[in-house]
Order: C-alpha cells, then sequence, then structure tokens
C-alpha cells in the first residue's frame, strides 16, 4: 500500500505542475486556452490572475514533493496536509468555475489521501 501510496501523490504532483505549466506560460496560448475554454482576448485580461493561481498551484505540487522526498520523520504529516488541500481546492474549483475540476484535481487528491493513510 506504502507503493501505491507513493504513486499517487507523485502523480497529483506532476498534475499541479502541469497545472502551473498551463497557468503561468501556456494561458495565453492555443494549448492553454483550449484547456480552459478561453478566448484570445479574456486569455489575454486574466494573464496575471491565472499566473497568481499557478503559483499557488506550484505550493501544492511543492509540498506534495516534500512530502515524498523531505525527511522521513515529516513526510506522513506533509502528504496528508497537501492532499487534504488538493482535495479542498479541488472542491472550491469545482463548486466555482468547473465540475471538471473535481475528476482532475479532487479525486486524484482524495484517492492518493485514501492511500497515505491506509499506508500508515
Amino acid at each position: 500500500m506504502r507503493i501505491l501510496a507513493t504513486v499517487l501523490v507523485a502523480l497529483v504532483a506532476l498534475i499541479h505542475v502541469y497545472i502551473v505549466v498551463l497557468e503561468m506560460v501556456l494561458w495565453t496560448t492555443p494549448r492553454g486556452r483550449a484547456a480552459f475554454g478561453l478566448t484570445p482576448e479574456f486569455a489575454e485580461q486574466t494573464k496575471a490572475l491565472a499566473a497568481n493561481q499557478g503559483l499557488y498551484n506550484g505550493f501544492l505540487a511543492a509540498g506534495l514533493v516534500w512530502g515524498l522526498v523531505g525527511p522521513e520523520h515529516l513526510r506522513f504529516g506533509f502528504q496528508v496536509f497537501f492532499c487534504l488541500c488538493v482535495v479542498v481546492a479541488g472542491l472550491y474549483g469545482a463548486a466555482t468555475a468547473s465540475r471538471r475540476i473535481l475528476l482532475v484535481q479532487a479525486l486524484p487528491g482524495a484517492l492518493a489521501l485514501a492511500a497515505v493513510l491506509l499506508a500508515h
């Protein structure tokens, strides 16, 4: 179960790294606009907000990675905390922006959290 938990936490971290790239680097590009269903004008007007969002997603990714490679005695706590943060962010995003966020963010975070708790 510990291996599954590690794989799922790493997957959630990678998802958030990808979100960082989409929001901070690709927001105004065709790929970024397609991912979020944006017009070129709206993407241009909101790129600073998207970069800010991306930065927060980067903090989630960093916390998850630290939960994988940080000091052994801190790993469990970091994994639980940051998986919970991902789930809460996903639930909020689904309620306020797009229900698709439940599948992309909240569900992977919840599965990783469950695996971490069961492995401990």
